[in-house]
């Protein structure tokens, strides 16, 4: 089974980055998708940005234009650049990856937490 790891989370001032990175301990060319969705308290876990192995991106219209998605697979990595980050996109964010194969297989990072606040 996957194992992802995230990793960049932090505390930052509104408007500030961050960069959050996803290591999957395995070649990601068999996953079909990799995400990054995030769970804020008391609220239900949403899509942030996904993209598919043949580079097609979705992103949650709440962060476009504000956040990047990008994946290197050479690396086995998926990527989350963030900019001009707001108090509203305080979370727990999550890694994923999805195996399509027929059936659809999601697999979770353990989460990093990315605080907004001044």
């Amino acid at each position: 089974q996957v194992q992802l790891v995230e990793s960049g989370g932090g505390l930052v001032q509104p408007g500030g980055s961050l960069r959050l990175s996803c290591a999957a301990s395995e070649s990601i060319f068999r996953f079909n998708v990799m995400g990054w969705y995030r769970q804020a308290p008391g609220k239900q876990r949403e899509l942030v940005a996904d993209i598919t192995n043949f580079g097609r991106i979705n992103y949650a219209d709440s962060v476009k234009g504000r956040f990047s998605i990008s994946r290197d697979n050479a690396k086995n990595s998926v990527y989350l650049q963030m900019n001009s980050l707001r108090p509203e996109d305080t979370a727990v964010y999550y890694c994923m990856v999805r195996l399509i194969s027929p059936t659809t297989y999601d697999y979770w990072g353990q989460g990093t937490q990315v605080t907004v606040s001044s």
